[in-house]
Parts: C-alpha cells; structure tokens; sequence
C-alpha cells in the first residue's frame, strides 16, 4: 500500500501550485497514555504475558510493538531495552530462568504456530526452537498458553492438544500430561505443576510424574488467567479475569483452600470504593500476568479490557509495583497504540476519551478509566473477536446538555460504533448501534466521510450511493440513550467526487469536504483539494468559499474546531513521514500555522499519521486548540496545544 501511495504521490505533486510556507506555530508539545515521551523510554505495546526475575527485572510478551521487540525489559519502573524483533511473538505466554527467556512464537509461514523460543538473557538473541504443538496452522490464535520452568524443566501448555507438555531446557521431550483447555502455568516447591483452565474455572495439581493431586474450584463466573507460586508464604496466587477482576491466594498444604485475596473485589467495576470502569491501585483490569522477586515486591500485569484482530495489539500495557506491605509504588503503563482520545466538551478538554480508555493530566497523563464491561454487555464490538473491525480504539465524542455520545471505530473504518453513558453505569460505554446497521437504516458501508457534530447529528457518505446521509438526533431516552432520525440525502458536489471525508461544525453551519485520489482504488486517503461551505444546511451545498488545495500529497485524517481545519498526514511528496499538523483558516484557506514538536529531547511526535480519524480537534473556552494525534511507535497519543 506504501508503493502504491508513493506513485499517487509522485503524479499528483506535479500537479500541485506551490505557495508560500507557514510560519510553525507556537504551540506545545505534550502526550497521554503512556508513562514515558521518548522513544528509548517509552513502555512498549501491549503486553499480555509476563515472567518477573529473582532481581526484579520485568519481561512482557506482546504481539505487536511498532518501534522495538516484541519482549520487553523493565526493572525499578525503567525500560532496559526489548528483545527479538516487532511482530516475532505471540505474546500470550512467557516464563524465564537465570539464564533463559522462554517465548511463544508468532504463526511463521516456515514453522507455522505453536512453537516456543528460548532466547539468552545476556546476548537478548534466540538460541533455540521448539515446537510444542502439533497445531501449527493458526495464525492470531494463542496454541502455546502457559509456560513455567523449574530446575531444567520447561512446561508448555499445549492449548488444543489438550496436554501440558514437558521438555528439557535444551528442547528435549519428556514427557506429557493430558489436561483439558490447560492455560497459566506454575511449579511449587515440591516440583508439582499447577495448571490453570479458565473456561472451567478451575486448577489441577499433577505431580512431577504426571499424577493428578487436587482439583480447586474457584468461585462461579472465575476465569484463572495467570498462576504464581510464592515461596515465601507457600501460597498459589491466582489473577482472576472473571467478575471479582481480584487475585486470589490459596493455601496448598494438605487440600487447598482459599486464605485471602489481593486487589478490590470486581476491580474497575467495583461501585464502591470508586466510579464503576476507574481504574486505579488494586482496581484491576484483566490481570494476565503475577510475579514477585526476593525483596518481596508484587508485579501485576493488567491488559486492560478491549481486544482487537490481533488479540491485542491496540490494548495496552498496564504493570503495577506494589511493596511487600502491598502499597503501590509505581505503574509503567502503554495504553494506546493504534488509535486516539478525543477532548471532552463536557469538562472543556480536561478528559480525554479514547474507543476503549478515558485519559486525563499531562507528561504521560493519567489513566482514569477503562469504558469496557465485557460482563454487563459481553457482545459489546469493543471485546467481540467474531467483529470485523476488531480494533475500536480511535474515540470521537460529542456532549449535547448532561448527554455524551461516543463513538469507537478502526485505524481505517467502514463501520462506526455508537456508545452512550448513564450516572447508573459510571464510566462504562453502554452499546448502542453502529452505521451501518438498523438504528440508520442501512447496510451500506461508510466510505465516503464520517461525522457526528456537536449537536449529535450524524453524517455519513454511504458506499456507492453518490449522497451523504445526514441522520438528525431526535433525542435521549430516560437512560441516556439517543436516537436518530431518518437519514436526509444531499448529493455530493461534483467538484469534491470521490468524497472521502466529511467534517460539520454545527455551531456555525459549515461544511468541510475532503475529495479522495482521483482515480485511485483506495478509500481512506486523502487527495488534495478540500472544500468549505459556510451556510450548508441553510442552503449552501453547491459554492465551496474557500476551496484549500494541499500544497503536498499524503493527507490522511483531518479534524476542525473553531476557525481552523487541522490536516494530519501519512506521508510527503518524497515519501518520508510526515508528522507535523497543518492549521487551515476557514474563513481564507490559508495555511496559517503548522503545528511541530516543540518538545524535541523529551516529547516523541515522530509518527506519521496512518489512519482516517488519527486526529482529533477541540476549541477550549480559553481560546486553545487542543489537537491530538496518534502515535505509533511511541504507543501514546500526542496532545498539541495552540493558542492563535
């Protein structure tokens, strides 16, 4: 697709009348959703699995990371470094020895799934193969789903061969255990294997010779995601991704039982020590990984709710530190990857909502809440695996009176989800409909521009129909919930076809258009010419003023607020990223500002702009443009502030 971009880039530059450039503005440079701004700091993507050293050093597992290696390094809440390349591991299983990192691979077309790495700590390259499972032809499906090592052992849970399988360190078979759904891992002091079945709610204790020894049922709705066996207290600690989102501690003298538990109970959807979907100390989210080191220190890995097409590559990392007494002594949190948050009207820009987290604050900012309750709403799009998008991390929200509208879509949508909020249900998004779908009337696709205003208006340019379909808001119900009116067809100027992205400010009636690539097969870019209508739905749908044509090729998401249209691009006319936002005024079309990374050495803003709704733009009550953007390879979202 790259390719393909740089040859419209290369026919269309000729094309293009220069003008002179903008001067750059002086704005400010910040970023969320991540603990750390710079590239060589930043907490890496998504970890889903995690192995905690005797020393303290931190290793995760993560399926994708854009910048740096799939496994990374974190000790005394700094990053070390990474291990392996971007998209080598599966990330759903880890575990390590002095010496070794054990990982499960990523589907290869040359070994295909299944199959562990073991990786030399010291060197950080892989230096053995082994294929665990005979299941090696399923791709974004986690085969291998718990790993342990004890002495010159490695375990390997074997997912759809029903067994645990056990080798030697160096790879070589010796024996298997037959094990429904086994899942997380963990050796006792007496060398005994506990194996964690989620869907069952349940742990089976085997011997070292492969004996069954105990069954724990845990408490109805339980799902064991992670098992660590602390030998300082001889405890098995057990996270707990069903309702209590809790860890659970259970004596294994004799027949286990169950001695206390470690975090609030229902974590971030408790309603009684917070907000129902705030996250915080002991709020768990998802809790996939356990481990401690020999000073006693607790690390919690969290993977907070919100899947996407391939098992988590737009979730986030989220590790809590806690001391022996259980107090929390820091997090080392990456919460956003492919997508972005959106400024909140309703508290002037001081909330940021995202598709699946909300954000607040400054430097790194803070996470306050994850809007997904997989329990109330488990067909929820957000956490549906069966859902063709997949990856509903890119947030647009809209507050009419007491009422927001939020809505989550892809890097480069076709569909658009629609969530609503109620004082009864906190901070979780309650699902409503998405376009295309029943609630508008239609199956068509959105392709040509989607917008929902300031007033909840609905605009869409639906696939092949030469309109654009403007659903009105008719209202809420007693819950909060909107409806919509029937869609009103506008046919698209000519001089704006193929239409490609629509932008209305409500407060002021104007219409921004966004034409496509003449020509071109490819939907989600962005051509050159970009018109603006003032007085639209007073009447004016055929007399663009002004008409802005791009000075580069690359545009690929565009926002407004205000006076000024904001354009993000993917790339430039040579074909070299371009990460900077251009600032149009509407009134002229002139390009008055570019905004640019002010904060160089300790903000990153390095990352082009690669999807259809990357940015977005807010006007505070101040008179500062808050626009933010997402960011790639620093797994965050970068925030510029703007005051003309």
């Amino acid at each position: 697709m790259v390719e393909t971009k740089r040859i419209h880039a290369a026919l269309l530059a000729a094309a293009i009348a220069t003008i002179a450039p903008a001067s750059h503005a002086h704005n400010t440079t910040d970023w969320l959703a991540n603990t750390y701004g710079t590239l060589a700091a930043h907490v890496g993507n998504t970890a889903r699995s995690m192995w905690v050293a005797r020393e303290g050093a931190i290793y995760t597992a993560s399926m994708w990371d854009e910048y740096e290696g799939g496994v990374a390094i974190y000790q005394n809440g700094k990053s070390l470094g990474s291990i392996g390349s971007h998209g080598e591991f599966q990330g759903g299983a880890i575990t390590g020895n002095a010496t070794s990192i054990f990982a499960a691979l990523q589907y290869s077309k040359s070994y295909g799934s299944g199959a562990v790495g073991r990786y030399n700590r010291a060197t950080r390259t892989r230096d053995l193969f082994i294929q665990v499972s005979a299941w090696n032809n399923l791709p974004r499906v986690d085969v291998i789903t718990g790993l342990a090592t004890a002495g010159s052992l490695l375990y390997a849970s074997d997912f759809y061969g029903n067994r645990v399988r056990i080798f030697t360190t160096d790879g070589v078979w010796q024996r298997d255990i037959n094990v429904s759904g086994p899942g997380a891992l963990a050796l006792d002091g007496a060398g005994n294997v506990w194996i964690a079945q989620k869907s069952a709610g349940t742990i089976v204790e085997f011997s070292p010779t492969g004996a069954l020894l105990n069954t724990i049922q845990m408490p109805s709705g339980s799902q064991p995601s992670a098992l660590y066996f602390d030998a300082s207290s001889g405890q098995l600690m057990v996270g707990d991704e069903g309702p209590d989102m809790n860890i659970k501690r259970y004596n294994l003298s004799r027949t286990p039982t169950l001695a206390g538990t470690f975090g609030i109970q229902g974590g971030y959807l408790d309603t009684t020590t917070g907000i129902k979907g705030q996250v915080g100390a002991k709020r768990f989210t998802r809790v996939t990984g356990i481990g401690k080191d020999t000073a006693g220190n607790l690390y919690v890995l969290n993977n907070p709710w919100g899947g996407s097409w391939d098992l988590g590559r737009n979730g986030g990392t989220d590790i809590h530190a806690y001391d022996s007494g259980g107090n929390q002594r820091w997090t080392l949190q990456s919460l956003n990857f492919e997508g972005v948050a959106a400024p909140d009207p309703a508290t002037d820009g001081a909330l940021f909502y995202g598709g699946t987290n909300i954000y607040t604050g400054s430097a790194g900012g803070t996470f306050v809440a994850n809007t997904v309750d997989p329990f109330t709403y488990p067909a929820d799009p957000r956490v549906n695996m069966s859902d063709s998008q997949r990856d509903e991390h890119f947030g647009q929200l809209v507050t009419v009176g007491a009422n927001r509208i939020l809505v989550a879509s892809g890097q480069n949508p076709p569909i658009f989800y629609f969530f609503h909020f109620n004082a009864a249900h906190g901070y979780i998004a309650i699902p409503d409909a998405s376009i295309p779908g029943a609630a508008f009337n239609t199956t068509r696709r959105v392709t040509g521009g989607f917008c929902i205003d300031s007033k909840g208006g609905v605009w869409a340019g639906l696939d092949k129909t030469g309109y654009i379909y403007h659903y009105p808001l008719t209202g809420f119900d007693d819950s909060g919930k909107p409806t919509w009116g029937p869609g009103i067809p506008i046919r698209i100027p000519e001089s704006i076809q193929p239409l490609t992205r629509i932008v209305y400010l409500a407060d002021s009636d104007t219409m921004i258009l966004g034409q496509g690539i003449v020509g071109s097969p490819d939907w989600t870019s962005i051509g050159t010419r970009i018109e603006v209508y003032h007085g639209w739905s007073a009447g004016n749908t055929t007399t663009p003023n002004p008409v802005i044509n791009l000075t580069d090729v690359g545009a690929k998401s565009i926002d407004a607020a205000g006076n000024y249209l904001f354009v993000g691009y993917w790339f430039s006319s040579n074909g070299q990223a371009r990460p900077n936002i251009d600032a149009f005024s509407l009134a002229t079309g002139n390009l008055d500002a570019t905004l640019v990374n002010t904060s160089i050495g300790t903000v990153d803003a390095s990352s082009a702009v690669d999807s259809m709704y990357g940015i977005r733009a807010y006007l505070r009550s101040t008179g500062e443009y808050v626009v933010t953007k997402n960011n790639v390879k620093g797994n965050s979202i970068t925030v510029y502030r703007w005051t003309p």
